[in-house]
């Protein structure tokens, strides 16, 4: 049974970024750091009569006014204006350029962007990697008022400029004549968050400091880097539940992980959460929230993807329970109180953050209605829970994983980690990945020797000081990104992208790791962990040609019977890239970025490497349209209608995890107006 605490709890962060090349392509990612857990114990869902019974879902509405689409998660859209049989007749409407992007070769790092557009007050928001706000005109792309933060342009907690956007949020009694009854937020990475008003575009006055909380100021242990805002809030009613995201792979010690629940009028603070217990919280930090988070409102809960404590490849600092780490917990959302919380990777060492928020659905299992909770995991496991409880829809089983080689001084293992029956992991942790053939031939035999080398007795093999290491798959970027998983409630079928990297662990002792330092590319190569006595290298699985040694699909796109938990189809998901070539699209592409799913039968998403935007059928998984961005589409698209028209949402702007593209366009389509 999961876990019950009647306390605010601490919430660590790290959002930590890993390296993928496909052939003779970059593909890092940006995620965080992971925590210890109870070594075997769930943690438990509480026993309240009150929430006996689930309020179901309220069926979606034609509104895309958060990051996910909806407080559910579920990217999903009624509207069926375009649909399976007229998607091929899409026509690209407007596009604008914001003029905020930097490739990293001036006085500015590269940027990152990876922000949902925000459909809501009549007006499209747009956040961007440079801290600015634009309010456009849905129907036309045309400005209707910009704000910019002038926040200061540095890469002081990610080695990019990075947001995913904004969020909305209105009051339910609006008064008249008064200012900032609708605000649009948005953070920085120094850790300031700004409210204007949704109309105007001024900044509120009675929101914190004259429309700016500093949110820093509460950052009052290990405090090494600013609790960077790069993921907007997440509203629910008059509260904005607020994470932080920090620097992967760097620091034993750590800010821990807070999330802060602030008064969407005034910026005053509410409650704070924190997922590390007290006696971990100065010598070890993270276990933070640095993705969104989803909302069921008629419940009054809000769930939390809990990332891994600090450092993430070493834990013989923190072997003491730590049942919220990597977790997904519920919380009162009036008061921060837990209500369950299951933890899904006890003692973290792998990195393995819960990197997305959980997609909220009403199923139906064996005749039974269920309030159910689907939460995606960078190990490519979909856990689904009760999301009232936390308790089993299908059974999910603790099994007996590797207890290391001996050879870290220090650690101590979880003996078992849960499997879920139901779902089949995306893809098989089980055994060494095969080695791609012309991978191996192409070295003459370098990805054998690579393989030969290395040690892998499942997923959750230890890290090693021996040899080269060993295999780590899925990789540290996640099985599934922080895109998530769509859902369509008609069908009751749940969309997810999927990434199929494989990567290498190495930890190296203080002395041997000063010596072997040569330096860290962009989420790879050498981390220090400083504090600990072991350092880390983590590497792509690559040939010297940088061919993936791994056999394809990189990605794939697949789609789930959430009333049986089986797949209904599954196929490759876009096409690798290298010097302008597009690889066979058999073998796939890594991701970033989710899907969104519409009542016209349409799965549309971008995320991969070839910068294609495409719509699948969400029957067949037919590929049924594309069209070419200017840079991959790593953000979530929006589905919206505006004065009678249906309209799909891109934001084209890279991301180094893919490969060295970056981009500044917003695009959007819609069928000819004839039609």
């Amino acid at each position: 049974m999961p876990t019950q605490r009647s306390t605010a709890r601490r919430f660590g962060s790290s959002a930590a970024l890993v390296l993928l090349l496909t052939p003779t392509a970059l593909l890092a990612q940006d995620q965080s750091s992971a925590q210890d857990a109870s070594n075997g114990q769930e943690s438990g869902a509480g026993e309240d009569p009150a929430r006996d019974d689930a309020v179901p879902l309220v069926p979606g509405t034609p509104t895309w006014d958060s990051f996910h689409g909806q407080l559910n998660a579920q990217k999903y859209s009624p509207l069926d204006q375009i649909n399976a049989d007229n998607v091929g007749d899409l026509e690209k409407v407007w596009e604008i350029h914001t003029g905020d992007v930097s490739d990293g070769s001036g006085d500015l790092p590269p940027t990152v962007w990876s922000a949902t557009p925000v459909f809501a007050n009549d007006t499209l928001y747009i956040g961007t990697p440079f801290y600015r706000i634009l309010a456009l005109d849905p129907a036309t792309g045309e400005e209707k008022w910009s704000f910019d933060t002038e926040s200061t342009l540095e890469a002081m907690t990610q080695p990019a400029l990075k947001s995913r956007g904004v969020a909305y949020w209105e009051a339910d009694d609006p008064e008249a004549g008064e200012a900032c009854q609708k605000i649009v937020y948005l953070g920085t990475m120094d850790a300031q968050l700004f409210a204007v008003d949704a109309d105007t575009g001024e900044k509120c006055e009675n929101f914190a400091d004259n429309g700016v909380l500093d949110v820093n100021q509460w950052n009052d242990t290990n405090n090494k880097w600013p609790l960077s805002l790069l993921q907007p809030p997440t509203v629910v009613g008059d509260h904005l539940v607020l994470g932080w995201a920090g620097k992967d792979w760097a620091f034993e010690q750590a800010p821990p992980g807070t999330v802060f629940s602030i008064n969407a009028r005034t910026g005053e603070r509410e409650w704070t959460f924190d997922a590390l217990p007290e006696e971990l919280r100065e010598k070890s930090g993270t276990a933070n929230v640095w993705t969104h988070m989803s909302a069921d409102e008629e419940n009054g809960l809000v769930y939390l993807p809990v990332s891994s404590p600090s450092p993430n490849y070493w834990g013989g600092n923190r072997t003491e329970e730590a049942p919220l780490a990597t977790s997904t917990t519920a919380l009162d959302v009036d008061t921060g109180e837990v209500v369950w919380s299951r933890q899904w990777v006890h003692h973290d060492i792998w990195d393995y953050d819960i990197n997305a928020a959980p997609t909220l659905m009403d199923i139906t299992v064996d005749g039974e209605e269920v309030p159910a909770l689907v939460q995606a995991t960078k190990m490519g496991f979909l856990f689904v829970v009760n999301r009232l409880t936390g308790e089993d829809v299908w059974p999910i089983e603790e099994r007996p994983v590797p207890q290391g080689d001996g050879s870290v001084e220090g650690e101590e293992y979880a003996e078992t980690q849960p499997f879920p029956t139901k779902p089949a992991p995306l893809l098989d942790q089980s055994e060494k990945p095969e080695i791609w053939g012309l991978a191996d031939a192409a070295s003459l035999g370098q990805c054998s020797a690579l393989w030969d080398d290395l040690s892998y007795e499942g997923m959750y093999t230890p890290p090693t000081t021996q040899g080269e290491g060993v295999l780590a798959y899925p990789d540290s970027a996640g099985g599934v990104q922080w895109g998530g998983v769509a859902f369509d409630p008609a069908s009751q079928t749940a969309i997810v992208n999927t990434s199929h990297i494989v990567q290498t662990i190495k930890l190296y002792d203080r002395e041997a790791y000063e010596e072997a330092d040569s330096g860290s590319g962009n989420e790879s190569g050498f981390s220090p962990q400083e504090g600990a006595p072991y350092g880390m290298r983590l590497e792509v699985a690559l040939n010297w040609l940088g061919m993936p040694c791994w056999e394809p699909p990189f990605g794939e796109l697949v789609a789930l019977d959430m009333t049986t938990g089986d797949v209904k189809w599954r196929r490759p998901l876009g096409a690798s890239q290298q010097y302008g070539f597009f690889m066979p699209e058999s073998w796939g592409s890594p991701t970033i970025g989710g899907p969104a799913v519409t009542a016209g039968n349409l799965i549309f998403i971008g995320s991969t490497m070839d910068a294609k935007l495409r719509a699948y059928s969400l029957d067949s998984g037919e590929e049924l349209w594309e069209d070419q961005a200017e840079a991959p589409a790593v953000s979530n698209p929006a589905v919206y209608e505006y004065e009678g028209r249906e309209y799909v949402a891109f934001v084209a702007g890279g991301n180094s995890i893919l490969k060295e593209q970056v981009g500044d366009q917003v695009v959007v389509y819609a069928l000819p107006e004839d039609e």
